[in-house]
């Protein structure tokens, strides 16, 4: 096979600092060898917010792709080399389902404050900006929560289940102030009662990778490596996140890797792509090893072939255009949590 890396490395040069090049952590080693900056989703939308580039290529997802184009400028454009790369858990949530559940939450009493994770479409996240809410990433989901609670509010979350109960979890919320909105039930599933006690709702939605994740694969792992520390994200269920060492986001279980003691053994329950890369860069120093391969799908849809087709055509339909009504509301909730 033809190694694609000059090609795009002299293009690349050709367009100097007017060209952005975002890689998400998940993404595979080729691809990222030609990312500019690399990071999870809080670091990307950062990186995109302060970039004075005319061009900016998200390889990662689409939703990531939209948060990109909300947050720059008129003159600058955002690019996916593949625009079909979706995210499963953010089409969980439709703004009709949403709509209706924030319409029960408001005629059951009221009070309540949205706080939408990254991981969902820009019509979800200019609905939590119109209704004063805040979006969130795994990173700074608890001061989010924080900002919300110190409000007086009660937080309606979503579209990930486990990262809302996870992250009540680690602020001391118990689980009977918890409930779970199923958009495919009458309420939600919910009784009234349920609405009046509840300091938290979560919709019920999920990312795939991560649910992959066992309270089985932990007990073999503890039977066969007790030394062995284990690390998971946040959007691993509750049963699981609760028997492990750690649990954070992507960028945190990078940190977690890095301040490992030499000749740790390290589990990690997230994207393959990267406890792969884990393991290759702390090879010698630390044992790394994946709690059970899984892999997102839509972050494979990115390669270098296509990314350098896209470099050199740079063809309409890689372009990633947000309507302006929808993204002048997500905008608002985007800027409250860049603002924390």
């Amino acid at each position: 096979m033809k190694d694609l890396s000059p090609s795009i490395d002299d293009i690349r040069k050709e367009w100097g600092p007017k060209l952005l090049i975002l890689g998400h952590y998940y993404q595979r080693a080729s691809v990222l060898r030609h990312a500019d900056e690399i990071g999870d989703s809080l670091e990307l939308a950062r990186k995109a917010a302060r970039s004075q580039a005319e061009r900016i290529v998200l390889c990662g997802v689409r939703f990531m792709a939209e948060s990109a184009d909300i947050l720059t400028g008129p003159r600058q454009t955002v690019y996916m080399p593949e625009t079909s790369a979706g995210c499963p858990m953010a089409n969980m949530a439709d703004v009709a389902a949403v709509q209706r559940a924030w319409d029960t939450l408001e005629a059951a009493g009221g009070g309540w404050l949205p706080v939408v994770y990254v991981n969902s479409t820009a019509e979800i996240k200019a609905l939590c900006g119109r209704w004063g809410g805040s979006t969130c990433t795994s990173s700074n989901a608890r001061k989010v929560f924080e900002w919300a609670f110190a409000q007086g509010k009660r937080i309606f979350f979503l579209p990930d289940e486990h990262l809302g109960v996870n992250t009540a979890h680690d602020m001391g919320i118990g689980d009977d102030m918890i409930a779970v909105y199923d958009p495919k039930q009458e309420h939600g599933g919910l009784s009234p009662e349920v609405f009046k006690r509840a300091k938290l709702i979560v919709w019920k939605g999920f990312c795939l990778v991560h649910t992959a994740f066992t309270v089985d694969q932990v007990r073999k792992v503890r039977e066969k490596l007790r030394n062995a520390k284990i690390i998971v994200h946040p959007e691993t269920p509750k049963e699981v996140v609760r028997m492990v060492d750690a649990h954070g986001s992507t960028a945190q279980i990078v940190k977690y890797v890095d301040s490992a003691p030499a000749g740790s053994t390290i589990v990690i329950g997230t994207e393959n792509n990267l406890v792969e890369r884990l393991a290759e860069a702390n090879r010698g120093r630390l044992t790394i090893k994946a709690l059970s391969p899984s892999l997102c799908a839509n972050m494979a849809k990115t390669n270098e072939t296509n990314l350098l087709k896209l470099l050199e055509s740079w063809p309409a339909d890689c372009q990633v255009q947000v309507p302006v009504a929808v993204a002048k509301d997500a905008r608002k909730a985007l800027d409250r949590m860049l603002a924390l």
